[in-house]
């Protein structure tokens, strides 16, 4: 039985591990690693400590579908509706920019749940913790170490994560990738950023006619959502969550300062913006170090063969 691992539990990670389940015939053992303790990546929905129904999605705030990617990718779209997973988007988002032809969708039950349905239907074994240190050739087949435990050994490899990660891997990887390759993967860019999720009691109100507004005229606040709003969930049971969003050169500025002193800094900001905000029963702040890039990610995958590389596509 051939062994494949997926390197990443994001969203191209996970449509992967679903596509290799659809499209292989044969006996197939699929793992997918993860160094977080959760999976979504840059879709990832944090809950409230005082009640795990109360979510925020801190990465992507809402889909996309432009009429390129309906035409290439129209099936994914309809099967994520038929399960309910997406909803078109229907509250109002404040300065947001629409073309011709675009459609917004959001994810009742939070952005990751996205990820958790096609990691579901690879049937893959998820585990969580696990960085990926090396990459060795051993007799025909490629031996994996992480950060802890024994390494393990795959037939196949597809590595999914932030180009400079894959560029810090040791072992023999290094000597796999072309100077070229290498030179296309140094210039891949990404953006940085913060995002702050605030979690409240049930019953707190926040009045504000939008359910997310863009930020045009603060150096620190780019976006700011009431995300139960967003996503057409609000409940007396529940109570309500904001993110926000930083703009990238504050992100870029305090990329390296403690969490701590950059939650101080997006609370004050967001006084200007939001004046009387209750207090929240709970916070969330995440540090977005490779937060998004121009242009779609690129996949490496290592078998028996060569390098190959492919694009990912976005959903």
């Amino acid at each position: 039985m051939a062994r494949v691992l997926i390197v990443g539990a994001g969203v191209t990670g996970s449509l992967c591990a679903a596509l290799l389940r659809r499209r292989t015939s044969r006996p197939l053992y699929l793992a997918v690693w993860d160094k977080a303790e959760d999976s979504g990546g840059r879709m990832t929905t944090a809950s409230s400590p005082h009640n795990p129904q109360c979510t925020a999605d801190l990465g992507a705030q809402y889909i996309t579908c432009t009429p390129h990617y309906a035409k290439k990718h129209q099936r994914f779209y309809d099967e994520l509706l038929a399960h309910g997973i997406l909803r078109p988007l229907t509250s109002p988002i404040e300065g947001m920019v629409m073309k011709d032809g675009d459609c917004n969708f959001v994810a009742p039950q939070g952005i990751s749940s996205i990820i958790k349905h096609y990691l579901k239907e690879s049937g893959a074994e998820v585990y969580f913790r696990h960085r990926v240190t090396q990459i060795n050739l051993r007799n025909d087949k490629w031996e994996v170490s992480k950060q802890t435990g024994s390494p393990e050994q795959f037939d196949l490899i597809v590595l999914t994560m932030p180009v400079p990660q894959i560029l810090q891997l040791q072992g023999d990887i290094t000597n796999l990738i072309s100077e070229c390759q290498r030179q296309q993967l140094e210039a891949v860019s990404y953006s940085s950023r913060y995002a702050l999720g605030l979690f409240y009691e049930a019953g707190t109100k926040i009045d504000v006619p939008w359910a997310g507004q863009y930020i045009t005229s603060n150096p620190c606040i780019r976006f700011v959502s009431i995300d139960n709003k967003k996503r057409n969930i609000e409940s007396s049971e529940i109570g309500p969550s904001l993110v926000i969003h930083t703009t990238v050169p504050f992100g870029v500025t305090y990329l390296e300062h403690s969490i701590e002193d950059v939650q101080e800094l997006i609370f004050q900001q967001l006084e200007n913006i939001l004046p009387g905000l209750p207090q929240p029963i709970a916070t969330k702040c995440q540090k977005w170090r490779h937060s998004q890039v121009p242009s779609p990610n690129m996949i490496l995958g290592c078998g028996k063969s060569p390098w190959m590389t492919a694009t990912g596509f976005p959903i």
